[in-house]
């Protein structure tokens, strides 16, 4: 019996793969528990237009991930912080600290989870971050720390 899987079955493969198992296992095991369907024309055109509707928003989320990215390669994100007199930081400049500056200054919510710097920032300058948006898009920007007046 072909049946259609609404949830992710171990043994047989994920949701909204169209699998073949005997009629028993099909009747006692997955029908009761909700997960799988009878394959059936409607069903599979169904399945097919969420699967269309799924690429389109994915290929959604990418385009969107990628104008961000543009935009956050184009600026430079000013973070400023105590400061002695020699350049050196009272503290250290940190991921947070990225995010909120980013959110202040280009408007963009960005999981401060997703800013990879090297170690953090102890002095006054220019830094590179790397900000991973999902979807394999990682937009390199540059992050200027700046005395605090």
């Amino acid at each position: 019996m072909k049946v259609i899987l609404t949830g992710d079955v171990k043994p047989l493969g994920s949701r909204g793969t169209v699998v073949d198992v005997k009629d028993g296992y099909a009747n006692n095991y997955l029908f009761p528990q909700k997960l799988a369907v009878v394959a059936s024309p409607g069903a599979m055109k169904q399945l097919e237009q969420q699967q269309h509707a799924k690429k389109r928003k994915q290929a959604e989320e990418v385009a969107n991930a990628q104008d961000v990215a543009t935009q956050l390669e184009q600026s430079v994100i000013k973070v400023s912080a105590k400061a002695g007199g020699n350049g050196r930081l009272f503290g250290t400049v940190t991921n947070a600290q990225v995010a909120d500056a980013v959110h202040e200054q280009l408007g963009l919510t960005i999981d401060r989870h997703k800013i990879e710097m090297k170690d953090g920032i102890k002095a006054l300058g220019t830094y590179p971050v790397e900000i991973r948006l999902g979807n394999n898009i990682i937009a390199k920007s540059a992050v200027q720390v700046v005395a605090l007046k």
